[in-house]
């Protein structure tokens, strides 16, 4: 866990990847930063050992403050802006890198991180904007079909669908069963969940956000953002999408796949299945099933949204907050945290660990699905991202609601997105 502190070597090497670093004299004890205290900013519902399990290891005491989702990234920024750090470490999503890069808000973690561990965290990658490694990953997340094995059993559905044909064909029968009355789990209110849906639809549907000079790849008839709206309209015409779903974020969707309302859970990652197999939260434990995400072609696709740790630049106590960066980015931690909160591993060693111990749900699936991972976008997630999301999420919950045609949705987007890159 003390990489940083193993020779006198490497904290030479730090104190000059990092000149605004002071390096303390290595003590007998192991434990040369013990005493230090450090805030640490993460979203509700960490492990509430986090904070002792860390000190025990390091002597380092941490101030551990959890906020919901929706109120960290507002946090963050009124503190970066100010020049004043909101925590000496932080959540830092993936959503955020282009911006967050673009303000110089986080300290360059790439000669502080070894090529070794790099090497083990894929999705470090999608942390990386400009050759600068802003975070480094802690959960892994990425897209995932997620079925009610008991509905598709009693509608005589022996495997998961493999085509989008499949997928309807199987929830159009689940609902003339009456086994649900909403097979298809989907959210279409205004918010975020809403967004990343829609980007894994239009992969699905065998399309691409943008060109690489950004150029919108959504909105002619043909493409696969303009075809995976026209499902979302079509499917509710069908009555497969529950209308109410025009107010739900992607959260409640999956409460309702808890509750054994749908049969199948579309914006989800297998990091859910632990609330899903969870007897005191959810109504179908036992009966969670994972496949492949559906496409057009019947070869799947996914993307990444993993969520890492950085440290903001104005950070004064940056040496113990690496020292927590690189304790809960290990691989035993790692393992830990997967078997106390559910979290996927970002590292590849610790998540085939887990899956040699049978720790992971249709590990086989899980481990497959992993191996179609790419980044959302190829040049690197924009700094007109929140922009982007929102014109996406608000058009798509109007086609919904039958307010606007899916052509003007589209237009929508593709307008709202133009006026973000020119600010």
């Amino acid at each position: 866990m003390n990489k940083l502190l193993r020779t006198t070597v490497a904290l030479a090497a730090l104190a000059l990847a990092m000149p605004s670093l002071a390096v303390p004299a290595l003590a007998d004890d192991a434990k040369p930063l013990a005493g230090q205290s450090i805030t640490v900013l993460l979203p509700s519902g960490q492990s509430p050992n986090i904070a002792s399990d860390f000190e025990k290891e390091t002597g380092i005491k941490v101030d551990l403050q959890m906020l919901s989702w929706d109120d960290i990234r507002p946090k963050l920024i009124t503190g970066l802006i100010a020049g004043t750090p909101p925590a000496d470490v932080t959540e830092f999503d993936w959503s955020w890198t282009g911006q967050f890069g673009a303000a110089g808000w986080y300290e360059d973690l790439t000669p502080l991180v070894d090529a070794e561990t790099i090497k083990d965290m894929p999705t470090a990658s999608i942390f990386t904007v400009d050759g600068k490694l802003l975070g480094v990953p802690y959960a892994n997340d990425f897209r995932i079909l997620i079925a009610n094995k008991d509905h598709l059993a009693k509608a005589g559905i022996t495997k998961m669908p493999t085509t989008i044909d499949e997928l309807v064909a199987d929830a159009k029968l689940i609902k003339e069963k009456g086994i649900a009355e909403y097979p298809l789990g989907v959210p279409l209110s205004p918010t975020e969940g809403t967004s990343t849906l829609w980007y894994l639809m239009t992969f699905a549907f065998g399309g691409d956000l943008f060109d690489k000079d950004w150029k919108p790849l959504f909105t002619s008839p043909d493409s696969g953002g303009y075809k995976a709206l026209q499902f979302y309209v079509d499917m509710l015409k069908a009555g497969l999408i529950d209308p109410a779903s025009t107010g739900l974020k992607d959260s409640d969707v999956h409460q309702m796949f808890m509750d054994g309302k749908v049969t199948f859970d579309l914006g989800v990652g297998p990091g859910w299945v632990g609330a899903f197999e969870d007897k005191t939260k959810s109504k179908i434990a036992g009966n969670t099933t994972l496949g492949l995400v559906p496409t057009a072609s019947g070869k799947t696709v996914s993307y990444g949204l993993p969520e890492a740790l950085g440290i903001p630049a104005a950070s004064e106590k940056k040496e113990a907050a690496l020292a927590f960066v690189k304790w809960m980015t290990s691989k035993d931690e790692q393992i830990k945290l997967a078997a106390e909160q559910g979290l996927l591993a970002t590292r590849t060693s610790a998540f085939e660990e887990l899956n040699k111990q049978g720790k992971i749900l249709d590990g086989d699936v899980v481990i497959e699905q992993a191996g179609t991972v790419g980044p959302l976008f190829k040049q690197g997630t924009p700094t007109w991202y929140p922009q982007f999301s929102s014109a996406v999420n608000n058009a798509i919950n109007q086609a919904a609601k039958g307010e606007i045609s899916v052509a003007d949705a589209v237009k929508s987007i593709a307008d709202e997105t133009a006026k973000a890159q020119q600010q």
